[in-house]
């Protein structure tokens, strides 16, 4: 149950000016998603995720990350994707939500960027229902759309209680 660290974003780098916001950006199922850094711990590997018996499909498991017990989340089956290939490793983005600590489970981590807060754009109407469901809006990249992840929308679902 432990994960092997590759990198912590550095608290210098959250520090943006008040007009952009700085994004990690991921791939998942080829499309390029953004998280805000400011809610980003950790970019890690995980070596060993620990089934949970009646977990929701998208819980890939647990693991130990430095003494913290993270829930791996498989974005892939969260967004109703294909399996990735067994041949590629697991890559896991760290944030926190409601005190808990999770791993999104990802194809490949990307770069950092620094996009102007009044170039982000509201879902397209055609944005797969999805992607809309955990998006908080978009970026129009070169050649590209970045979905910004909405951590609130994502998690939401799997820790609010459901009503019986």
């Amino acid at each position: 149950m432990t994960a092997n660290r590759l990198t912590v974003v550095d608290n210098d780098v959250r520090q943006g000016s008040s007009d952009h916001i700085q994004y990690v950006t991921v791939v998942i199922g080829g499309q390029l998603f953004g998280l805000p850094i400011s809610q980003v711990h950790d970019v890690f590997v995980p070596e060993k995720v620990t089934h949970v018996p009646l977990a929701p499909p998208e819980v890939e498991g647990v693991l130990n990350l430095r003494g913290r017990i993270v829930t791996a989340i498989n974005m892939r089956r969260k967004l109703h994707l294909k399996p990735n290939d067994a041949d590629q490793g697991m890559m896991a983005v760290g944030i926190e939500y409601k005190g808990e600590s999770y791993g999104l489970v990802i194809d490949a981590v990307g770069e950092v960027l620094n996009l102007p807060k009044n170039e982000m754009e509201v879902n397209p109407s055609n944005l797969d229902f999805r992607w809309a469901e955990i998006s908080g809006g978009v970026h129009r990249l070169e050649g590209q759309l970045m979905v910004i992840l909405d951590v609130d929308r994502l998690l939401s679902s799997l820790v609010e209680p459901k009503a019986a």
